[in-house]
């Protein structure tokens, strides 16, 4: 018999020639995407007044670029890095959720097992606690708020599985029942199911020493910088500090399904329910429109689309970083963006559709100023020529824009606020009072800013119009009382 060698190696020759122009179309595209990229990002930086920004692209299975760009500290500079971690927020829950589902696939957890069955005593005191699973806990239908007031007993606001309802509670919840099943703490389950295996070795739960000197800086919606954090307690809901390298090793496993079994994989990204499309946090909120693009899975928000399941989250925490992160599992692609500034969410749907394309109405529901609002716009006018752009109201590009709602209006005179502009922010929260006359609210903002304006009696009338409206402003009734106090003296 013939040597079939010669034969093989002619047609290896063959099928790498056919395949040569599709990796070169292919590479061609990531490289025009990349360059896309390094010219869009800074310019919606500086548009949208975010300091500093890391994210991580996913192409086959594997993280094919990443960059970072601006600043870690808008006033004490240092240019961000691929090692500079972020502030994951609650980014930290599909993380954690992925770590319980290996649990589950390990024999340690029941998906359908009440959370209590883990966590005896009386954590929680309702007899519909016994309905709290953890599924439950993973895809938003505990009946937990997001968070409790402090110092408050943990409750039950609907019947778990009634609806979705977005909570940190219920992750906390569940986070201690791993704690007692395991005889471990969260760091040391993370590290062994999540980090090591994954190769995620910038990321912590927990603050560590070795962090020090590499962490950005969280700004507010002015850019103002944030005291810096270093967590001492770690949170399954939010406290997970990382990089958007690490990240995209995290959501390459997500995307592969690596550690878990293809039954629990598909548990996963099988939607548990479809959201309301008017609240992520509804518990006492009377039922809305079901989402039918925006479901809930096992950890992750679920995109529904004609081009199938993509999965997502976002991160906020409030203290100064925003956060996305989006794959879909079918072309194994995706990205993860991390900014520094609590106006991150303002560009991120701008380069999503650059990295990943597609349209993502979870930002419509999730309902961020985008940096080039009209709400924006007017609110940089009026720090550009003060008094003069409040009376002549909002103002986009010369041309006067849609009336902006209550809400939008007060988040300017908050910014404003924040940016010791307290006149201005008088003068705004002033025309929604006369937009507004019968919103208990709108007179308690003013309230707020007349005080911090030294305008006692003035800051008294509106306190007490404000709770005229609404009895229950507990917060309008506290400060109603310390401004009479202060007067008395």
């Amino acid at each position: 018999m013939k040597d079939g060698r010669p034969f093989l190696r002619a047609a290896c020759a063959v099928a790498l020639l056919a395949l040569a122009p599709m990796a070169s179309r292919a590479g061609s595209a990531q490289d025009a995407s990349a360059a896309r990229l390094e010219l869009l990002i800074p310019r919606l930086m500086k548009e949208g007044d975010v300091p500093g920004l890391s994210l991580a692209v996913v192409r086959d299975g594997r993280v094919t670029w990443h960059r970072a760009f601006g600043v870690r500290d808008a006033s004490a500079g240092g240019a961000v890095g691929d090692d500079t971690l972020f502030e994951a927020a609650s980014l930290s829950k599909p993380v954690f959720a992925y770590a319980v589902l290996k649990l589950v696939d390990a024999g340690r957890i029941d998906l359908d097992a009440p959370v209590e069955r883990y966590l005896p005593g009386d954590y929680v005191r309702d007899k519909r606690i016994s309905a709290v699973t953890v599924r439950r806990v993973l895809s938003h239908t505990t009946g937990f708020p997001n968070w409790r007031p402090e110092e408050e007993p943990l409750k039950i606001l609907f019947d778990p599985g009634e609806k979705f309802s977005y909570s940190g509670e219920g992750f906390v919840y569940l986070q201690k029942a791993v704690e007692r099943a395991t005889g471990r703490t969260l760091e040391a389950v993370m590290e062994e199911l999540v980090f090591r295996p994954l190769h995620m070795a910038d990321s912590s739960y927990v603050w560590q020493r070795r962090f020090e000197g590499r962490k950005a800086t969280g700004h507010n919606a002015i850019g103002i910088p944030r005291e810096l954090q270093r967590p001492t307690e770690s949170n399954a809901a939010a406290s997970l500090q990382t990089t958007a390298l690490d990240y995209g090793r995290f959501l390459v496993a997500v995307l592969n399904g690596t550690g878990l079994t293809a039954k629990t994989f598909a548990e996963m990204l099988g939607p548990q329910i479809q959201v309301d499309e008017s609240c992520t946090n509804c518990t006492n909120k009377k039922p809305g429109r079901i989402s039918r693009e925006i479901a809930w899975g096992l950890g992750w928000g679920l995109e529904e689309s004609a081009d199938g399941i993509a999965v997502w989250h976002w991160g906020d925490n409030g203290s100064g970083f925003h956060c996305f992160v989006l794959g879909r599992p079918k072309e194994k692609s995706g990205v993860v963006i991390f900014t520094n500034s609590l106006d991150g969410h303002g560009i991120i749907p701008d380069i999503l559709e650059a990295s990943v394309g597609g349209k993502h109405p979870e930002y419509a529901w999730l309902d961020y100023e985008r940096y080039d609002s009209p709400t924006r716009t007017w609110f940089k006018d009026i720090l550009a020529r003060g008094s003069a752009a409040v009376a002549e109201g909002p103002v986009q590009a010369g041309k006067s824009s849609a009336a902006l709602t209550e809400e939008q209006v007060n988040r300017v005179g908050y910014w404003l606020l924040a940016s010791k502009r307290v006149k201005d922010a008088i003068a705004v929260f002033e025309v929604n009072v006369a937009a507004h006359p019968d919103s208990w609210n709108v007179h308690d903002s003013l309230g707020e800013a007349y005080a911090k304006d030294g305008e006692r009696e003035r800051a008294i009338a509106s306190y007490e119009k404000s709770l005229k409206l609404n009895p229950a402003n507990s917060n309008g009734a506290e400060a109603l009382q310390r401004l009479r106090a202060q007067a008395g003296n």
